[in-house]
Order: C-alpha cells, then structure tokens, then sequence
C-alpha cells in the first residue's frame, strides 16, 4: 500500500517509528511531516497529507500530532477527507469498517509506540463494511458538499 505521513514537532520521534513499522512491512510510504523538533503548525502537515490522499495518490494517510486532534482537524477541511483520531484499536478498525476514514491520526503524548503499532495493524486489517454504512458515509459528504463555496 501507498501511505502518506505527516507530523508536527511533537511528533518527530514517533513519526520516524512508524515510518519503519511501516515500511518494515512493505509499504510505501510518503513522508511530509516535519522533521525538525522545533515548534511549527500542525495544520500544514495535515492539509499535505489529505491533499494526497484526496487526489488519490495514497491509499491512506497517518497523522501525527500531540494529540492527533489538530492535525486531523485541518485535514477534515479538505474535500474527501474523513480523518479520525484513535487512540486504541478498536476505534481504528472501527473508524474503516463504518465509516470509510481515509487517514488516521493519533496523539504522540497520548499513544507509545506498540499502541501506535496496534492501532495502524487494526485500520489496516479492517475493510469498509458498505450496507447501511455506505448510506451514512454518503449523508457526510452531502454535508461538505452543502457548505462547499
């Protein structure tokens, strides 16, 4: 798969974790986050990596940030984006089988590295689940295409 990275400087170190936990796996991955510990805005790694995810040249995104909160929020202002923030397992295959998230985010101060790892094998290994699913995906991408200007 062809992944798309990004992090703040809150995340410089997990960002560098993962990376290889993916790449260790086989994957292609696109790093834009930052790689400097130096304060600097969430947002603009964010807004990267959902560019590519929403021109499709990711199959999915990860984000990084203190809290994984801020940066998908910024992400979520891209159309076709749903980003989530999942700090366990279960949120993470959740957030695929229901409601298609084409990235993930997390909290370096909030997850370690192994629960970093559960949460990307979880989104990973789960597949959109269509059905019903597919009806409520589609009424929140009516939504952004209701306020688009």
């Amino acid at each position: 798969m062809k992944i798309a990275l990004g992090n703040d400087h809150a995340a410089v170190e997990m960002k560098k974790f993962v990376k290889e936990y993916l790449t260790g796996l086989g994957h292609e991955v696109q790093d834009v986050g930052t790689n400097e510990e130096v304060s600097c805005n969430y947002a603009v790694y964010g807004e990267k990596v959902a560019n590519i995810v929403a021109a499709k040249e990711a199959d999915f995104g990860v984000l990084i940030c203190g809290t994984g909160v801020g940066i998908s929020l910024a992400a979520n202002k891209v159309p076709g984006i749903r980003a989530a923030v999942c700090s366990e397992p279960v949120t993470a295959r959740l957030v695929k089988e229901h409601n298609n998230a084409n990235i993930i985010a997390f909290g370096a101060r909030i997850v370690g590295n192994e629960t970093a790892k559960a949460i990307l094998d979880a989104y990973m290994n789960a597949e959109f689940m269509g059905g019903h699913h597919s009806e409520r995906v589609e009424s929140i991408m009516a939504i952004e295409k209701k306020y688009k200007r």
